[in-house]
């Protein structure tokens, strides 16, 4: 059964209107498209607030993907699709000596796939559409109120009216100067890295000797990213100049930073789209309140080193996303959500750790720092190891959660998109937002009699929303592991237990807590 908010339940309940939601989710950026899709997905109704009007395109400064978030793309059968609009890069190159290899990633991805923002949004956009999510643009929120059952958003509309929205649960991905943070009342603590940073899209008479480079000098930073496409994302700055950001960036300011920093402006020409901004690096204390979330640039924003921004965001989406469903339809209790800020906060942390590493780095002016700077970068040449932990992290490949004491080694761990029987892979049984449950061909379940409507098998995944529960799923291998993979694409739990008895109690256990089958069946049961 789907949940209902209180306007939708209840004997003498109004009938649902287009002002009422399962879930409203605020900003309609990466972030808040693909968590408004997966809840749409889950056969959830689902409100999408955005303050630009129809048809006015997003600040596109994102342009990195990494392998991490390519893998949720494909488990949402849009990765492909992506690559394919983009430049696949799988070496980097930092301050003109330290190689980052994407290649040696283990990912069916192992790359950076360098795109616009904008790519990213038209195909999350159009899942979200075709999904069912309901978009009003050119809605401004202008407070909200909580109670025990719900969130009321007030909200300007395109023609000045004001209108209040009702949902269950509201999500605010409205960026860095997000309004339900500050409606919240959650402080957004952190400082300003970077003055005045510029970026561009322009063409290049001299391709540069690998796809991405950058490099920092005495008081100026310089990357340039190939699009694949005979464009060139080019990011600068000049820590001596520090102006308005709503000064027009000329581009001979453009071909300084880049001679500066990188020795030349490879011939730079045609122009075509500018930016200038300051980075921050900020945190939200708390990305839950009450029945109110925060998410993306709305928790957390960092420095352009590394490209984590959008993906950091992509990925706080797709963890909060199946808790809301699972809570929303009964299958779990309301205390899972909290594990929302207990699993991503750490993150958003440890992404400003790694990004304002990096771009410290790049402000290092004295002779004796730059030193140290080639010696670091030489160090991450040489001991592949270092090099390949480094890279883990900035992929988001080597991102775990914490598991419990007494969890199996492999709880809380991305799971690999594994070859499944059948000739399927993970990610493809994923694409229903269910869990994957992986065991030997053959095996038994506990709970398949009592809740045949929670049990598909994989490659059920385009079955109608909200779809099932649980897939089944079988090795393409002899292995005897048993794996519970959550929506996310991480391992909720593992045994290797051989003894039968222990094994299946182990694994109904596992099923009544994340996937609520045993809840489902007393819900079942206790029907008249």
């Amino acid at each position: 059964m789907r949940h209902r908010t209180p306007e939708t339940t209840g004997e003498h309940a109004p009938v649902p209107t287009d002002r009422t939601a399962d879930v409203i989710v605020v900003g309609a950026g990466p972030t808040g498209l693909l968590l408004a899709g997966d809840l749409a997905v889950a056969g959830l109704r689902v409100t999408l607030l955005e303050r630009r009007a129809p048809g006015i395109s997003n600040l596109t400064r994102a342009m990195a993907v990494h392998a991490r978030t390519l893998e949720q793309l494909d488990a949402r059968d849009l990765a492909d699709e992506l690559v394919a609009t983009g430049h696949p890069l799988s070496h980097l190159q930092l301050f003109a000596a330290a190689e980052m290899k994407p290649y040696r990633l283990p990912s069916r991805f192992p790359f950076v796939l360098i795109t616009p923002q904008y790519e990213v949004e038209r195909l999350l956009e159009r899942r979200a559409q075709k999904a069912g999510v309901t978009f009003r643009y050119g809605a401004r929120v202008t407070g909200l109120d909580q109670d025990a059952d719900g969130v009321d958003v007030r909200v300007q509309e395109e023609d000045g009216a004001a209108t209040t929205y009702r949902a269950a649960y509201l999500v605010g991905t409205d960026g860095v100067h997000s309004t339900v943070r500050k409606a919240l009342g959650l402080p957004f603590p952190g400082r300003t890295v970077v003055d005045s940073v510029v970026l561009a899209d322009v063409r290049l008479d001299e391709r540069p000797t690998m796809p991405l480079i950058a490099n920092a000098t005495d008081d100026a930073f310089a990357l340039i990213g190939a699009f694949g496409d005979g464009w060139y994302r080019v990011i600068g700055w000049d820590q001596h100049r520090r102006v308005p950001e709503d000064t027009p960036v000329e581009p001979d300011e453009i071909r300084e930073y880049m001679r500066l920093a990188l020795g030349s402006d490879y011939g730079m020409h045609d122009v075509r789209w500018t930016s200038r901004f300051h980075s921050d690096e900020r945190q939200v204390p708390r990305y839950r309140v009450g029945r109110a979330f925060v998410a993306g640039d709305a928790a957390h924003v960092h420095s352009p080193a590394g490209g984590q921004g959008m993906n950091t965001g992509l990925q706080d989406a797709a963890n909060l996303s199946w808790k809301l469903a699972a809570v929303l339809r009964g299958d779990a209790p309301d205390s899972l959500l909290d594990s929302y800020h207990a699993e991503r906060h750490p993150v958003g942390k440890m992404v400003l750790r790694s990004s304002g590493a990096v771009i410290r780095l790049a402000q290092l002016r004295s002779r004796p720092q730059r030193v140290l700077r080639a010696t670091l970068a030489r160090l991450l040449n040489s001991v592949p190891p270092l090099a390949d932990r480094a890279m883990m992290t900035i992929s988001g490949v080597g991102i775990a959660y914490p598991a419990g004491r007494g969890a199996h080694p492999l709880a809380g761990k991305r799971a690999p998109d594994l070859r499944l029987a059948g000739g399927t892979r993970l990610h493809e049984a994923l694409r229903g937002g269910a869990f994957v449950l992986v065991t030997p061909e053959g095996e038994k379940v506990p709970g398949d009699e009592t809740v045949p409507e929670a049990v598909g098998a994989a490659g059920a995944a385009d079955a109608p929303a909200p779809g099932p529960r649980l897939v089944r799923a079988a090795w393409d291998s002899d292995r005897r592991t048993a794996l519970l993979v959550r929506p996310d694409g991480y391992i909720a739990w593992a045994t290797d237990a051989t003894d039968p008895d222990v094994r299946a109690e182990s694994l109904h256990g596992a099923l009544v807590r994340w996937t609520g089958a045993g809840r489902a069946a007393a819900r079942t049961a206790a029907r008249p």
